[in-house]
């Protein structure tokens, strides 16, 4: 009977200390002394159960913990990848975007490259949310979805890129018009042509050209500038006579004793006549 007793409280003790490290286990982010005692598959499975529980900034400690402990394992590369995947997803960008570089100039030719490079992409672009904040971050975004287009052509990742670059395209125009009409608002009206000018110019594949084009000839009619607005609006008429700031240009100009056309030895009248009568010369 004793040695029975004591069978059970051995039983006991060692179901205790199991119970307790896997409590310990459950509840922190994983130590290095825990980790080490594992497997690179099974912390790299520990990494993706973290990413599906929500815990996106364990599942990354996880994922580093392999390229730490097992850098020449067959799962050194997959967790690098996905290290970068964790910290984009927990919203932690500039180490999402370090772990995407590092896995471009460790592995440039592997089959993962083109999500990375699209990944380091994201790290900027998923921070472009407001037209009044800072638009580096709308140029680096620019720069690096270009790169993946360029470099990474027959990848899935090219066209979502595309598609992206023309929205952050977009996303500065609208900053240009925004700064513009400040300007045009309150009299500056110097100011805000050039404001409208590099829409135009710089950004006529953008949505705002049409409104660029509207602000020019209120600002040219301001500054007493005729021909300079009468050639905003011929050109506004030719590109979007039914929008509906072609009518209000149209109806600017008539109530001066104007017409929408291109006069004058202007940047708009040179632009008509290269792009409507194809005059290049």
């Amino acid at each position: 009977m004793a040695g029975s007793r004591h069978f059970k409280s051995l039983r006991f003790v060692r179901f205790g200390a199991v119970a307790a490290f896997a409590l310990l286990v459950a509840c922190s982010g994983g130590s290095d002394v825990q980790l080490e005692s594992l497997t690179a598959q099974q912390i790299f499975e520990r990494g993706e159960r973290q990413l599906e529980s929500g815990n996106a900034d364990d599942a990354a400690f996880s994922f580093g913990e392999i390229e730490r402990l097992y850098p020449y394992s067959e799962y050194a590369q997959r967790a690098l990848i996905m290290q970068a995947f964790a910290y984009h997803k927990d919203e932690d960008y500039p180490n999402s975007r370090a772990s995407a570089q590092r896995f471009i100039d460790f592995y440039p030719a592997e089959e993962d490259a083109p999500y990375a490079a699209y990944l380091l992409a994201l790290s900027y672009y998923d921070q472009i949310d407001e037209v009044g904040r800072d638009q580096g971050l709308t140029f680096q975004a620019l720069q690096s979805l270009r790169r993946v287009i360029e470099q990474y052509p027959d990848s899935e990742y090219a066209r979502t890129s595309v598609l992206k670059f023309d929205l952050a395209f977009d996303h500065l125009a609208a900053k240009e018009m925004e700064i513009g009409r400040y300007y045009l608002k309150r009299g500056y009206f110097a100011a805000s042509v050039n404001r409208f000018r590099t829409v135009v110019e710089d950004f006529q594949t953008t949505t705002h050209t049409a409104e660029a084009l509207h602000r020019l000839v209120e600002a040219y009619l301001a500054l007493g500038l005729i021909d300079e607005a009468q050639s905003a609006g011929a050109i506004l008429g030719f590109n979007y006579r039914s929008s509906p700031w072609y009518e209000s240009s149209f109806a600017l100009l008539k109530g001066s004793g104007l017409r929408p056309t291109a006069s004058g030895d202007n940047w708009l009248a040179s632009i008509y006549r290269q792009v409507v009568r194809g005059e290049w010369l």
